[in-house]
């Protein structure tokens, strides 16, 4: 009796250890939340002896104060070994930009400090990281010298910190209302001149001082109430250079901000002064004194060490013209001293930067773009041998933009990553020329990667996976995952993944898009359909695009379908596909947009009834266009969008939009009726769709009065609109906002759609 209990009570204990151990293992959906838990890697960089790899981890971490903030530390992996890696720098911070150095014992990476980056040392040998600069203006992109003694970096001066004046004149023709002062100089003038007085080392008081000169005559007893070694007094009743004091002094408090010069928004706040980017160098030591070898109204930016150290090249560009009038770029060459710095390569019609020597130094390696279309132009790889100096095209013929580059380490290759028909694929092409190669393709997106003799190492994103880390042989076979920072969550979950489809459109473009059904599908059930589109417009979307990967598979998991493509002006399909939207930001995508989703509409599960659509930034605008022109949609919600074209061009950074893709500016007639023809604004009577209108209080990407007059025309229209600003935001919320913020947007979004869908 009892054994039979017992074994009673022994198969109970295994029936609720077996269903506890099923309901363990049974997958949950996405939630909103887990956008918090997901991790991105990057700023790979391999040891010079190919035994470790240094790169960046960047999470949304909890403080003390049970909010969440974003961190970014170094980790290093043994890649002998293969261990797990492990985490190098600690705390709320930001740590980036990690280098090794020649002799492979010490890492430098940037690290704020009082409110600026600064360059810090670790050491693989043990001990706490110690800073090396103190940089008045800040110090980023380290680069050791090739003798590990010296860290050449970049800062970004100010215009009134320079040693020169502008080489250009100032924004109004012949200067017919005297020059602009520049309040910012004229304060740190004043500053400079107060410091200098307090810092002097003479015995005698300042009366002593004065009265001396007084009794040799070197100064009138008038002159001595007011010497030049005195700042500037600051008075608002005063002459008209202590007027100036005054107002320079508010100026340099921004109150007011005052405003010279064409590109004067930044992201987040107005830029008022002009900065130019400069390199230093410094011993690789605690406390550095950093030597500035570039100097004047002129940037030095994207350098790189000549293998034997005596030189350095950069991209640069000595202005004829206002900063803010030109768009070009050369490549430069200095001693590694700062002298001798002059032009290496001016090539006719392109724009070059961000060269590269070769292992053996006899070559570089460099990005050009067309400098007439560059907007459109596919960026494209070039080579120069440094004997004969002659620029030869590269890349030229393969019709896609290159990003991140980089040469293997015999020289022989050079691998680079391009956006392609939704994918981020890592290619390489010989040095020499020839045919270029995919090492690593299918449906994925390499998003950051170094290589050594042996190795590549590379962050990617997958569907089944948005962000982790491979290692490979250098022709990308034999990968193997190094890192399982998303992995281990990632597996408890629901996901969706895409199915591929094309169209042809009636002018015969190929129309690229994915569908994604619901996450728990019930055979004869249907289902809302979310139209997802991608901003830019040049921007491009796919299985190896990461932003939107949460995005979709929350909707998918809240029972939505979702729908996307690259409608045309999107990259990834070579030049004339991304110039096809060239004065056509509406009707030729719209009409690709709709195409897609009217197939999609095809499909048994989906409910045509219940269709809704948004976007952000480019897709807010297009979001609003669909609903301007198309009544499909039960919902809409348009994000930090652009409604009035015209009014574009005046209060956003990237206003260069309007010239480069209408032709001119909203004063000429002939380009004024494209951009009305183009501005959702102007058929706002057609709206007939809720519409949810978000926006970011900082944005100066796509100002907000693009968002209000969009709302407002609404409102008295007595059209069904709702409108959400987020506070202390720009036009990254989606992607780098705060946690809760991004949290709030993707509620917001599904919580309007179920509203009208469900």
């Amino acid at each position: 009796m009892i054994a039979k209990t017992q074994r009673f009570f022994i198969l109970c204990l295994c029936g609720i250890l077996l269903s506890t151990t099923a309901a363990a293992k049974e997958k949950k959906p996405i939630v909103t939340s887990d956008v918090l838990k997901i991790k991105t890697m990057g700023q790979i960089d391999i040891s010079p002896d190919g035994k470790r790899v240094v790169f960046v981890v960047t999470s949304m971490d909890k403080t003390e104060k049970e909010e969440y903030r974003y961190n970014s530390h170094l980790w290093m992996l043994d890649l002998e070994k293969l261990t797990p890696p492990h985490q190098l720098t600690f705390g709320e911070r930001s740590d980036s930009s990690p280098v090794w150095a020649p002799d492979s014992t010490r890492i430098a990476f940037v690290r704020t400090h009082e409110g600026r980056p600064q360059i810090w040392i670790l050491s693989m040998q043990g001990g706490e990281a110690y800073r090396v600069t103190s940089s008045e203006f800040g110090a980023f992109a380290p680069q050791w010298s090739p003798d590990g003694k010296k860290l050449l970096f970049s800062a970004s001066v100010p215009e009134w910190a320079s040693e020169s004046g502008p080489t250009w004149s100032y924004e109004r023709p012949g200067r017919a209302w005297g020059d602009a002062p520049n309040w910012q100089k004229i304060e740190m003038d004043k500053k400079k001149k107060a410091r200098e007085k307090a810092s002097a080392t003479e015995k005698k008081d300042d009366t002593e001082k004065i009265n001396d000169r007084v009794e040799s005559k070197e100064l009138t007893s008038e002159q001595a109430k007011k010497t030049e070694d005195e700042p500037i007094k600051a008075d608002p009743d005063g002459t008209l250079e202590e007027i100036r004091a005054w107002l320079a002094k508010n100026a340099s408090k921004g109150d007011p901000k005052v405003i010279t010069r064409t590109d004067f928004q930044g992201e987040l706040h107005l830029q008022q002064g002009i900065s130019f980017l400069h390199l230093f160098v410094c011993p690789a030591e605690a406390d550095a004194q950093a030597t500035q070898l570039t100097k004047g109204m002129q940037s030095f930016f994207g350098a790189d060490w000549s293998p034997d150290g005596q030189s350095i090249v950069c991209s640069s560009l000595k202005y004829k013209n206002h900063p803010d009038r030109t768009i070009d770029g050369d490549i430069w060459i200095l001693k590694a001293d700062g002298s001798e710095a002059q032009l290496l390569l001016d090539w006719e019609g392109y724009m070059v930067y961000f060269p590269i020597f070769s292992p053996d130094g006899k070559t570089l390696l460099f990005m050009a773009a067309d400098q007439n279309d560059y907007v459109y132009a596919m960026r494209q790889l070039a080579t120069m041998d440094l004997t004969t100096k002659e620029p030869r095209p590269l890349t030229f013929a393969f019709d896609r933009s290159v990003s991140d580059y980089y040469w293997s380490a015999d020289g022989q290759f050079v691998y680079f990553i391009s956006p392609d028909q939704g994918d981020f694929p890592l290619f390489r092409i010989p040095a020499a020329g020839g045919k270029v190669q995919t090492v690593v393709g299918g449906d994925k997106g390499v998003r950051d990667l170094d290589v050594s003799a042996r190795r590549l190492v590379y962050a990617l994103t997958e569907v089944k996976n948005p962000f982790e880390m491979y290692v490979s042989d250098i022709e990308g076979k034999n990968a193997r995952q190094i890192t399982f920072f998303n992995s281990e969550w990632i597996k408890e979950r629901i996901l969706v993944f895409p199915q591929e489809k094309w169209l042809i459109r009636p002018d015969g473009r190929r129309i690229q898009y994915w569908v994604m059904p619901p996450a728990k599908q019930e055979p004869g059930r249907t289902y809302p359909l979310a139209v997802e589109i991608h901003g830019g417009p040049s921007a491009m979307w796919g299985p190896g695009e990461f932003t939107l990967w949460h995005e979709f598979q929350l909707l998918a998991s809240r029972g939505y379908g979702v729908v996307y493509c690259n409608p045309r002006g999107s990259g990834g399909y070579g030049y004339d596909f991304k110039k096809a939207n060239y004065r056509n930001w509406g009707v030729g995508p719209g009409g690709d947009i709709l195409a897609v989703c009217s197939e999609a509409e095809k499909l048994n599960w989906v409910d045509s009834d219940r269709l809704v659509v948004t976007g952000g930034s480019y897709a807010g605008y297009m979001t609003a266009w669909l609903v301007t022109q198309d009544h499909r949609f039960k919902a809409a919600v348009a994000q930090r969008g652009v409604y009035e074209i015209s009014v574009f061009f005046g209060e956003s950074n990237a206003y260069r939009l309007v010239p480069t893709h209408y032709g001119g500016y909203p004063w000429e007639e002939e380009v004024r009726k494209h951009l009305d023809a183009n501005s959702p604004l102007t058929h706002v009577e057609n709206i007939q769709t809720p519409l949810l209108i978000i926006h970011a209080d900082r944005d100066l990407r796509a100002g907000v009065i693009q968002s209000e007059m969009l709302y407002r025309s609404l409102k008295i229209l007595k059209k069904p609109v709702e409108y959400v600003r987020y506070p202390q935001e720009g036009h990254e919320l989606s992607r780098s906002g705060h946690p809760k913020r991004r949290m709030d947007r993707l509620n917001r979004i599904i919580e309007f759609f179920d509203r009208f869908v469900r």
